[in-house]
């Protein structure tokens, strides 16, 4: 049995300086909704400067912060379409 594939695109955009790196990202759900994450990373003064290694730390953890919105989000339709309270999805 074919599904029609479906498409999600993540945006994500990098404020930097010498020490600290931090990450927005956003997905637009395909009910028109908008889910956002913010991660940051700090470089230690006694690392060398790497800022692409900054950038993966912050990038992760925003999107560790959509994937925690996106289960809570999940959750409360579940929970409104059953008529009752389900069971928490872990990670």
């Amino acid at each position: 049995m074919m599904h029609t594939a479906v498409g999600w695109h993540v945006e994500m955009e990098f404020l930097e300086d010498d020490q600290h790196t931090r990450a927005v990202a956003m997905v637009r759900l395909p009910d028109g909704s908008e889910v956002r994450g913010h991660g940051h990373a700090s470089r230690h003064h006694s690392d060398s400067n790497q800022p692409r290694v900054g950038e993966e730390v912050a990038a992760a953890r925003a999107l560790n912060e959509i994937a925690m919105q996106l289960l809570d989000k999940a959750h409360g339709e579940i929970d409104a379409e059953s008529g009752r309270i389900s069971h928490a999805i872990h990670v």
